[in-house]
């Protein structure tokens, strides 16, 4: 079985800018490109997760969450980093028509992105990380059996001051101090 590191996209790979609902709106955190690489040269998978309530909201649609996430990977690339594979949920529980309006397994902190993933790669979830800004990340980590980090960027320092019973399993200041801790135990 594998190993795979799961990142959140906005605000944890990418500046949080609301909802980015188009491909030039993706501008990457500093670093975050050098972690990336850093994980691929490590051999571990990296596997994006990502609510994107934005489908349901109407903000943009599933055509263009996937040219934005091409761009993202475009970018990536010419730093010489990829992911390997993304998985989205466009739901929200309270907004939105059918099929987008629903209360689902994949909406984080619901971990079934992460179970898809670790079915579809055949990944050993304990021995994979869950990194992200919001406490959804986290608990989304930690209900898949995963380690987990909270990163500074994005939302992560006014979570960090708000955290109760849910507790990362380490707390950096970006993905790439992220990226130096869990190539420490992977």
């Amino acid at each position: 079985m594998g190993k795979a590191v799961f990142l959140d996209k906005d605000g944890t790979i990418n500046h949080d800018k609301g909802y980015i609902d188009h491909p030039s709106k993706i501008d990457l955190l500093p670093g975050s490109s050098e972690a990336i690489r850093t994980f691929n040269e490590a051999g571990l998978k990296v596997v994006v997760i990502t609510n994107q309530s934005g489908v349901a909201r109407g903000y943009f649609n599933e055509g263009m969450l996937s040219a934005i996430d091409k761009s993202l990977q475009k970018k990536l690339l010419s730093e010489n980093a990829f992911y390997d594979a993304i998985y989205y949920c466009p739901h929200h529980p309270e907004v939105g028509s059918y099929p987008y309006k629903q209360d689902c397994d994949c909406r984080k902190p619901n971990p079934g992105m992460l179970l898809k993933a670790a079915e579809e790669f055949n990944l050993n979830l304990d021995e994979c990380f869950m990194v992200g800004d919001k406490l959804s990340d986290i608990e989304a980590g930690k209900n898949a059996g995963c380690k987990t980090v909270l990163v500074l960027t994005g939302y992560g320092e006014e979570v960090k001051a708000n955290l109760n019973g849910t507790r990362p399993d380490f707390i950096a200041k970006d993905l790439l101090e992220a990226a130096n801790w869990i190539l420490t135990l992977a």
